[in-house]
C-alpha cells in the first residue's frame, strides 16, 4: 500500500510541476515583461551639435532646451559632430546641460574635438559611434595659434577636469586633452601621453578608459540603451531664419556679399546716378549683417556701425568734405564687418579677397563710365575755342596788320572792334578817341598794340 501511495504522490507532484511551468509560460505571453525600451516614461528630444561652437549654436541650444522642458521630455540626446569653437560659448552650453533636470546623453557621431569634448563631458552619459573621437582640446586663438598663457591654459584645464570628474571620469585624461606639458599614463589602452602631445581618444579607447559608456551605431540604439521608447522621438531642426543665417555665413557666400557690397557702394559714390549699384551694395551688406546677427555673431553695435558707415558715404555725395566723410564712413563700415564676424582671421581673408575683386570691378566701371565720374566735379571740362571768341596766345600774331575801330577812347588802353570781335588793346602812349580806325602793329604776349590808322 505504501508503495502505491508513494507512486501516486510522486505522480501528483510531477503533474503539479508541469502545470506550474505551463501556467508560467502562458503568463509570459498573456502579460509580457516590460522591455528596457519601455522602462522609462517620456518623449526623447534630440538636439544636433553639428557646426562650429559659437554664439549662434548657443542660441540654438537655448531654444532646444527650453522646448524640451516645455514638452516635459524624458531624455535629451545631443548628437555631436563638431571641430570645436569658442570656449566661452561651450561653457554657456555646458551650463545649460548641467542646469536641466532632464537626463542628458551625448552621442558622438563624428568628432567631439576641442570645446566639443567639453560639452560631451558635461552630459550624464557619453555614447560614441565607431570611428568617432573625443579630445584634442588644446586652446587656440582666433588665428589658430596655440595659446601659451599659463593662466588661461590652467583655467581651461581645470574646466575640463571638473567636467570629467563630475561624472566619475579620470581627470588626468581630461587635463591631457588640453595641456601639452604633462605626462599621462593610460594603462587600460597601453598608451602614455608624453610631453608635447595631446590626448585624442577613439571610440574603443574611450570605452576602455571610461570616457565612453557605450558604443552604438545609431541614435535609436542610444535611446533604447537609455531605457526609452523610440516611438516618441522629436528631432530639433533649424528654423528658416537659422538655415538662412547658416547659408549667409558660409565663407564663400560671405565673400560674395562683401564683394557686392564694397563694389556697389563705391561705384555708386564715384559714378552717381545709376542707383542700382548702390541698392545692390546696400542689400548685400544688409544680408551680411543679418546672417551674422541671426547666427549670434553680430550684436546691435555692428548694425549701428553699418548704418553710420552707409550714412556718411551717402553724405559724401552731397556735402563737400574733401573725402573726410567717405574715409570715416568706410572705416565704420569695415570695422562693423570685422566686428560682426565669428572669426577675425576668416573675415580678414574674405574681406581681402572681396576688396581685391571689388577694386578690379571699380576700375573697369570707372574706365567705361569715365564721362560720368565724380571726378568731373574737379576737372574743367569746357574748352575755350575760337568759335566762342577766344584767341589763344600763340595765335595773337595773326592780328598784326588788321584794321579795326576803337569802341572806347584809348588812354592808352581801351577796347576796339576787330573782325567782329571786341578786344582789349593798348597804344604806345598816344591818345586815340572813340570811333577812330586803328591798326594792330604788334603783339606782346597778351598785349595787343595798336596805332591810329590814317584815313
Amino acid at each position: 500500500m505504501m508503495g502505491k501511495r508513494d507512486f501516486w504522490v510522486r505522480r501528483i507532484w510531477a503533474f503539479a510541476g508541469v502545470l506550474t511551468l505551463i501556467l508560467m509560460s502562458v503568463g509570459m505571453y498573456v502579460t509580457p515583461v516590460k522591455s528596457a525600451a519601455a522602462a522609462n516614461i517620456g518623449s526623447v528630444y534630440v538636439i544636433p551639435i553639428e557646426q562650429k561652437i559659437e554664439r549662434g549654436l548657443t542660441s540654438f541650444m537655448e531654444r532646444g532646451f527650453k522646448e524640451a522642458e516645455e514638452m516635459e521630455a524624458g531624455l535629451i540626446v545631443l548628437e555631436i559632430n563638431t571641430p570645436g569653437g569658442r570656449v566661452d560659448q561651450a561653457e554657456k552650453i555646458a551650463k545649460l546641460i548641467k542646469s536641466t533636470q532632464i537626463p542628458t546623453v551625448a552621442y558622438i557621431r563624428g568628432d567631439a574635438a576641442s570645446a566639443g569634448s567639453f560639452i560631451a563631458l558635461n552630459a550624464d552619459k557619453i555614447v560614441m559611434a565607431k570611428g568617432s573621437m573625443i579630445g584634442a582640446a588644446e586652446m587656440v586663438d582666433g588665428m589658430g595659434n596655440r595659446v601659451e598663457d599659463a593662466k588661461i591654459v590652467a583655467w581651461w584645464k581645470s574646466k575640463m577636469a571638473s567636467a570629467a570628474g563630475a561624472n566619475g571620469r579620470e581627470t588626468d585624461i581630461a587635463e591631457g586633452m588640453v595641456d601639452i606639458n604633462m605626462k599621462v599614463e593610460m594603462p587600460e589602452i597601453g598608451k602614455t601621453k608624453n610631453i608635447g602631445e595631446i590626448i585624442a581618444l577613439s571610440a574603443d579607447e574611450a570605452l576602455k578608459v571610461g570616457y565612453a559608456d557605450k558604443i552604438a551605431g545609431s541614435t535609436n540604439e542610444v535611446i533604447e540603451w537609455m531605457g526609452y521608447s523610440t516611438n516618441d522621438v522629436f528631432h530639433m531642426e533649424q528654423t528658416f531664419s537659422e538655415k538662412l543665417a547658416t547659408f549667409l555665413t558660409h565663407p564663400v557666400v560671405m565673400t560674395l556679399l562683401l564683394f557686392i557690397g564694397i563694389a556697389g557702394v563705391i561705384i555708386e559714390v564715384i559714378v552717381p546716378g545709376f542707383g542700382v549699384p548702390g541698392i545692390l551694395g546696400t542689400a548685400a551688406f544688409v544680408l551680411y549683417f543679418f546672417g551674422n546677427s541671426v547666427a549670434g555673431f553680430a550684436g546691435s553695435e555692428t548694425w549701428l556701425l553699418f548704418i553710420i558707415g552707409i550714412g556718411l558715404l551717402v553724405m559724401e555725395l552731397f556735402v563737400p568734405s574733401f573725402g573726410i566723410l567717405g574715409i570715416v564712413g568706410s572705416g565704420s563700415l569695415i570695422f562693423g564687418v570685422v566686428r560682426a564676424a565669428y572669426s577675425t582671421s576668416d573675415v580678414a581673408l574674405s574681406l581681402g579677397i572681396a576688396a581685391a575683386c571689388a577694386l578690379v570691378a571699380i576700375v573697369v566701371v570707372a574706365l567705361v563710365f569715365k564721362e560720368r565720374g565724380i571726378w568731373k566735379k574737379f576737372i574743367l571740362s569746357e574748352s575755350l575755342t575760337k568759335e566762342q571768341g577766344y584767341i589763344p596766345i600763340e595765335d595773337r600774331d595773326v592780328l598784326i596788320g588788321l584794321v579795326g575801330r576803337s569802341i572806347t577812347p584809348l588812354r592808352p588802353s581801351g577796347t576796339v572792334e576787330l573782325d567782329g570781335r571786341r578786344l582789349d588793346v593798348v597804344t604806345e602812349g598816344s591818345f586815340i578817341g572813340s570811333g577812330r580806325p586803328v591798326r594792330v602793329v604788334k603783339t606782346d604776349g597778351t598785349r595787343i598794340v595798336v596805332e591810329e590808322e590814317i584815313e
